[in-house]
């Protein structure tokens, strides 16, 4: 399996498990999924909304945008329906982009302003799309911690368990 093969294989489990964990979260209490639980972005909404707003970023600057936000942890959207829509078209939208990826493009550089530094920063395509999708590993993981607090199962969460992969 090539770089490009690997980042369709993230883009692909990304997106499918991004849906099931939106599936999960949809009948919990707004209030329950609002509710601060000590996580890095305080609640399962706030979470969501950081993994949308971090996608956001890093597609911005992909396509030679300088998206702007205030911060990491600005709500994008207050409602739950709106933002599970946002996310599903930020998979899909990633996920066409790595689908004609070539090895080549791995290599373009990306230059970006630091949002929480403010510095000048470059990276190669391959390494902030691979950033990219270890973030979102990163913070569904945290969300499974809150969905557990929460006392919902959340079910499989490993790749293998992925459709697609067999």
């Amino acid at each position: 399996m090539n770089a490009c093969e690997t980042l369709r294989l993230q883009a692909r489990y990304n997106a499918w498990m991004n849906a099931r964990l939106y599936a999960v979260c949809a009948p919990i209490p707004e209030a329950d999924r609002r509710r601060d639980l000590g996580a890095f972005f305080r609640s399962v909404h706030g979470t969501l909304n950081h993994i949308l707003l971090v996608d956001r970023l890093w597609a911005g600057r992909l396509a030679g945008r300088a998206p702007h936000f205030e911060g990491l942890d600005q709500i994008l959207h207050e409602d739950f329906a709106t933002l599970r829509m946002r996310q599903a078209g930020a998979d899909a939208d990633l996920q066409a982009r790595v689908e004609v990826l070539r090895d080549a493009d791995l290599e373009r550089r990306v230059d970006y302003l630091s949002l929480m530094t403010g510095e000048a920063r470059s990276l190669r395509v391959g390494t902030l799309l691979t950033h990219l999708f270890h973030h979102q590993t990163h913070h569904r993981g945290q969300l499974t911690v809150l969905l557990t607090r929460l006392g919902v199962d959340f079910g499989e969460t490993d790749l293998i368990w992925m459709e697609a992969v067999h």
